[in-house]
């Protein structure tokens, strides 16, 4: 995996740009790209030690501004959907994997796509189906937060709680994963974390220039951005797959 150092540093740096500005969505794009590279299972356990970095550093940002009740309902959701989650990835085959993951991104790109005007009030029952959903996905994935961002999109909160409490969700979700990684054996890889030693910098570095452009970036328009290309990565691994 030596020869894709520099590539996975790259995603993990435009990767931490993405989640710097929206709050997640990282996984979304690494993930599908890197794993046309190297296999799922070194993907996964590489990228939640970079997403590890890289959420803390969000979730960390404004605590106070966190809707912590909406929080607190998802939590036990996370946590039995990262053991579910993880049960699947380690008896899945590959080009199963592969497609499942392409399914999602596609399916999840275009419902940002399609979707327009203000998202409407759901109920907060709806919390343990996004916990659970974003706990296998997170595992699966590695991409816990659209289940996450979805259903939080719909409760009514404010721009500045919407990213706190995305940020507590994210971190409490890719927590749970990296012990989980580490159980099941995925980051007892030496070489996971030799790759991690150039690919967490990377991130940092990332989120440090997405700090500096947030006031410049519309969030919106990055949002599209990520779906067209999720769109072509998501059709890829189809495609793939099926092949």
């Amino acid at each position: 995996m030596v020869s894709e150092t520099p590539l996975l540093a790259g995603l993990a740096f435009v990767g931490a740009l993405i989640v710097g500005i929206t709050g997640f969505g990282s996984a979304l794009v690494t993930i599908p790209i890197a794993v046309q590279f190297v296999p799922l299972q070194f993907a996964l356990p590489l990228f939640a030690l970079v997403d590890l970095s890289t959420a803390f550093s969000v979730g960390l940002e404004n605590p106070r501004n966190a809707a912590r009740n909406e929080w607190w309902r998802l939590v036990p959701m996370i946590l039995f959907g990262t053991a579910l989650g993880v049960t699947l990835l380690v008896n899945l085959p590959r080009a199963a994997g592969m497609f499942l993951l392409g399914a999602f991104v596609f399916s999840y790109a275009l419902y940002s796509l399609v979707r327009h005007g203000p998202a409407r009030v759901v109920a907060g029952g709806w919390g343990w189906v996004a916990g659970l959903c974003g706990g296998i996905t997170s595992t699966l994935f590695g991409a816990g937060g659209p289940p996450y961002a979805i259903y939080l999109s719909h409760r009514g909160l404010t721009k500045e709680q919407f990213r706190a409490t995305m940020g507590f969700c994210t971190m409490t979700s890719i927590s749970v994963r990296v012990i989980a990684f580490f159980i099941t054996g995925l980051l007892l890889n030496k070489q996971v974390w030799l790759t991690a030693l150039v690919a967490v910098p990377a991130a940092l570095l990332g989120m440090w220039v997405a700090r500096h452009a947030y006031l410049h970036i519309s969030r919106e328009m990055l949002m599209r951005v990520v779906a067209v290309i999720l769109l072509a990565s998501g059709g890829s691994l189809v495609v793939r797959s099926l092949g």
